[in-house]
């Protein structure tokens, strides 16, 4: 018997059906000529912008970044020059926010044309780029060249921290019942950079369809700021992480739900195993006999006196369930989380049944 076959069966890990949407389509890597259509729109792909607009500077020793590298230059002072600052620094980050938005819009017209993406109404924009105001901007001007180009799509942020919208997603990965008589649930987001694991209340009293629910507090760990971390140190981390997390809502007076819900990189598999897509985690995540639901079942076996149940999904379905409760006014809708790479899923919404 594995360990995954003892675990409460709530949901598939993975699945289509969720409760309130149907997943059409997710962690697509489409390719063209030039590789993957995803790699032209991630937080690498627009520092490489940077520095292609800094090249003929530095040449002639007028560079206004200085020494620094295009990758080193934090968010914050990007932030900052678009307030006040050097203006040629400030006139490289406007031409960059336009050669991306461009890269952005091709990508969203390559996306409209696949199967599962077709009369996509809505999408929207997470992930780490979106965090502050330079890719505020991206999402804005190139909502303004779809529109322009009269691709019939409404183009808007995620409305939450994307730190948090990761979190708050993973309550729309189980069916609404088995949170009554609860206040929260443990929700875990992991990335190639950082883990994060956090109490989600629920607030149902305020929203039943939980467009209310907020973060309570969360965890931390970078993953990727520490040598030769294994697959099992992460994965002991983690559950170290969750454990104080539990100690803490109990002392608060929380009422944890025995859910934990996991957003992951990569094809999620019914198991719990990755297929692919998990790369930059710490170790062999996609190794057929490692199932991350599994070992924290392991670790974590109950929550309070109940057994714990776990769903895992792709990181990027879960910070766009984020959104569900927002996007009942169209049928179908997506989110593209600019990070790393290009996360993507594509929903519809399931009718009242």
């Amino acid at each position: 018997m594995s360990d995954t076959d003892t675990l409460p069966n709530i949901a598939t890990h993975g699945a289509s059906r969720l409760p309130s949407v149907e997943v059409d389509s997710y962690n697509v890597e489409s390719k063209d000529d030039e590789g993957f259509i995803g790699d032209r729109a991630s937080k690498g792909a627009f520092r490489d912008i940077i520095e292609n607009w800094r090249k003929p500077l530095r040449k002639n020793g007028e560079d206004p970044f200085g020494d620094t590298p295009s990758e080193e230059i934090s968010k914050k002072e990007l932030d900052g020059l678009l307030a006040k600052g050097d203006p040629e620094a400030a006139g490289i980050l406007h031409g960059a926010i336009e050669s991306f938005s461009q890269e952005l819009a091709l990508v969203i017209r390559r996306f409209l044309k696949l199967k599962g993406w077709k009369d996509t109404e809505r999408i929207v924009v997470g992930g780490g780029f979106r965090a502050g105001r330079v890719g505020e901007l991206v999402i804005g001007r190139t909502a303004v060249i779809l529109k322009a180009d009269k691709v019939n799509v409404e183009l808007v942020p995620v409305r939450n921290d994307p730190d948090e919208a990761g979190l708050i997603g993973a309550t729309q990965l189980a069916p609404r019942w088995m949170f009554k008589a609860h206040d929260a649930i443990l929700a875990v987001d992991i990335g190639g950079t950082n883990i994060r694991a956090g109490v989600v209340e629920l607030n149902l009293k305020k929203s039943p369809d939980l467009a209310k629910a907020e973060v309570w507090k969360f965890e931390l760990w970078r993953h990727a700021d520490e040598k030769k971390v294994s697959r099992e140190d992460a994965v002991a981390k983690l559950a170290g992480m969750i454990e104080d997390l539990i100690g803490k809502a109990r002392k608060g007076g929380i009422k944890l739900a025995p859910f934990i819900g996991i957003g992951c990189p990569g094809i999620i598999n019914k198991d719990g195993s990755i297929e692919r897509g998990a790369q930059n985690l710490p170790g062999n995540w996609e190794s057929s006999r490692f199932h991350l639901p599994g070992s924290l079942h392991e670790a974590i076996p109950k929550i309070g006196d109940d057994d714990t149940a776990i769903v895992m999904h792709n990181d990027a379905v879960v910070q766009g369930l984020s959104e569900a409760p927002f996007m009942t006014d169209v049928e179908h809708w997506g989110v593209l989380t600019i990070g790393t790479g290009l996360g993507n899923a594509r929903f519809t919404n399931r009718a009242d049944e």
